[in-house]
């Protein structure tokens, strides 16, 4: 127990001493992490609504194929991605591999489905009433539309939320596609696993720490905005 204890305390040395390997793997989770998520909720929503709020053929192949996707491992995806964007794949001439656009487009894809299905599910929730009443009340459909995602705002910003979290905490993509670069590609996961195996373990707790107040912050923010 001794060497855990110590490497707590050595840890939080390395934070607010501003340990530069330390704090260079949180800035680019954070900012991977948070371009990733503008893309997949970007795309996201709306596919998400579209699916919930209409029906057509084939919805029921197209929500298990989202469902699918959930379950995706990242591994799989950071392969797939690694395919294309290497050297002797499709897109290896924009040279996209071992960068943080190449860990962006792949955590975009596992965010993707994550979005799509809970805003779908989501939209699929509100009431039928509210729609037959609005439409009485003679509201345009911007109107019905602009209620209608009012009304299931929560479960919009919880899909959001999931996502987030998902990327966070992924190691398989950044380190297929980012190759784990000091100081260039090195996620907070990618940073733990490799400290964690040369027998750093203060610098892997620091890293965790980090994680763990990311991901608390991240909640806590959501339950203020539900009571607004």
């Amino acid at each position: 127990m001794d060497y855990i204890v110590a490497g707590f305390f050595k840890a939080f040395e390395l934070l607010i001493s501003g340990d530069n390997a330390t704090w260079s793997a949180v800035w680019v989770t954070l900012k991977i992490s948070t371009i990733s998520m503008l893309l997949s909720i970007g795309a996201g929503l709306p596919c998400g609504f579209l699916i919930g709020y209409f029906d057509f053929k084939y919805k029921k192949h197209l929500r298990t194929l989202l469902d699918t996707m959930l379950a995706l491992p990242t591994v799989f995806i950071g392969l797939a991605v690694y395919a294309f964007i290497s050297h002797h794949g499709p897109l290896g001439e924009l040279g996209l591999l071992f960068t943080l656009t190449g860990i962006a487009i792949g955590q975009t894809i596992l965010a993707f489905p994550i979005v799509t299905a809970i805003t779908a599910s989501t939209i699929e929730s509100i009431d039928d009433d509210l729609k037959l009443t609005l439409v009485s009340l003679g509201a345009g459909k911007r109107n019905i539309l602009a209620t209608c995602l009012w009304e299931v705002r929560y479960g919009i910003l919880a899909a959001a939320v999931t996502a987030y979290g998902r990327v966070l905490t992924e190691v398989g993509i950044s380190m297929m596609v980012g190759g784990n670069i000091k100081y260039h590609t090195r996620t907070i996961t990618t940073a733990i696993a490799l400290e964690t195996n040369k027998g750093m373990f203060a610098d892997g707790i620091a890293l965790g720490l980090v994680l763990i107040s990311i991901a608390f912050i991240v909640n806590l923010s959501l339950s203020f905005l539900r009571k607004q």
